[in-house]
């Protein structure tokens, strides 16, 4: 499954902080339902037998709604049970590599801060960026923040599909319209609300308003 612009505006990335006795499958559903169009499996904590489970739980649920299923980082798991993509940082090695090792079909997604960055990804065979923190955010606490100016060149320098990320929320998501973005990828946004489904379906309106 390739990814196109539509499937990239809402796109949801995990977090297991929040799970409050409910099951990252549970919760992941409620997203889908409440229109998240993408799912990034990115959990940092875990081994790698409990990553290639739920990789493979998410998955299943990914396919049951049609939607691309890409996951954080581990390249190698992506590759064992055939996920729809990967996505990596600046420091997760080279992109062109890592195109290299999961094929032209499967989609690849980079991190860039920088239009140089976007430039070079976009070379080495992205599919997608993820740009950001465009604002502050406890999700990622060292990532760099990429100013609205940076982030309105980096869409107008690639050809790809960028989507904005780093403390996205309901209350900010239309302060990035006009800027270019393809959609928006939040973590707490979603899995930190109380009523995930309807978090969702809010973010998937504003998503809307932002790129269109």
């Amino acid at each position: 499954m390739k990814c196109d612009k539509k499937s990239l505006l809402l796109y949801a990335v995990t977090d297991r902080t929040w799970l409050n006795g409910e099951s990252l499958y549970e919760q992941v559903e409620k997203a889908i339902k409440g229109g998240a169009t993408v799912v990034q499996l990115r959990e940092k904590n875990l081994d790698e037998e409990s990553l290639l489970s739920e990789a493979l739980e998410i998955q299943a649920l990914c396919k049951k709604y049609k939607i691309p299923f890409i996951i954080n980082d581990h390249v190698e798991i992506a590759k064992k049970i055939n996920a729809d993509g990967v996505h990596v940082g600046q420091s997760d090695g080279k992109a062109e590599n890592i195109r290299a090792m999961l094929g032209d079909e499967k989609i690849l997604g980079v991190s860039a801060q920088t239009v140089e960055q976007a430039l070079l990804a976009e070379k080495a065979g992205a599919d997608y960026l993820g740009v950001g923190a465009v604002f502050p955010t406890g999700s990622k606490p060292d990532a760099d923040d990429v100013s609205f100016d940076t982030l309105k060149e980096i869409c107008s320098a690639v050809s790809i599909p960028v989507v904005a990320i780093g403390g996205i929320s309901a209350k900010n998501a239309e302060m990035l319209k006009n800027s270019g973005i393809s959609g928006i990828a939040v973590i707490s946004a979603i899995f930190a609300a109380e009523d995930i489904e309807s978090a969702t379906k809010i973010l998937r309106k504003l998503s809307e308003k932002v790129v269109s």
